[in-house]
């Protein structure tokens, strides 16, 4: 499994170790990944992601999971994403007809 955050699509980054010396050797800095599971309201159930904690913050900044989704381009978002947007999105057309 890659470590790459499934709603915000943030993925590891290279740079270098730097010695006291001024040696400098390769490294990669991973993003911080958690399981987590987050719950839809429209959908009314819980989804589980694997997400950065900077993700995790920004996704209940703006207004919960449904409002990320809605918001956010699909080339930003795994599989798993699309497909939980894609039922949201039917949902919402479902909502609007019966309003």
């Amino acid at each position: 499994m890659s470590r790459i955050c499934e709603l915000t699509g943030k993925g590891r980054l290279t740079g270098n170790n730097v010695s006291h010396a001024n040696n400098k050797t390769k490294r990669v800095f991973l993003p911080n990944l958690q399981h987590v599971t987050l719950l839809s309201e429209k959908l009314d159930r819980g989804f589980k992601f694997r997400v950065s904690a900077h993700g995790l913050r920004s996704v209940e900044h703006n207004g919960g999971l449904d409002n990320w989704l809605l918001k956010t381009k699909d080339e930003k978002l795994s599989k798993n994403a699309q497909k939980v947007k894609r039922e949201l999105k039917k949902a919402t057309k479902e909502t609007d007809k019966a309003a």
